[in-house]
């Protein structure tokens, strides 16, 4: 009777327990299509990217040293907002 007890608690914590989901990026643009993005609107030396679901933010170095961030949206690809730290 004791050796079905464990196996039965373990099966009822694993099953209860959530499964683990990988984020799906479906039709979202790639990191590095939201590189290129900053990139082409002057980022020149990235230090940090985020992915937070709709939005890549990108944020680096400007041509003369000036810190900017980047919002891409991640499925169009579009530039949503350019802060430019002086």
């Amino acid at each position: 009777m004791r050796k079905l007890i464990l196996p039965a608690i373990v099966a009822a914590v694993l099953g209860s327990a959530a499964p683990a989901m990988a984020y799906d990026t479906g039709d979202q643009i790639s990191m590095r299509a939201a590189l290129d993005v900053a990139t082409d609107i002057g980022v020149m030396t990235v230090s940090h990217t985020e992915f937070l679901g709709d939005e890549w933010q990108i944020e680096g170095r400007d041509r003369a040293g000036r810190w900017m961030k980047v919002d891409v949206d991640a499925r169009t690809g579009e530039v949503r907002n350019v802060d430019r730290g002086w």
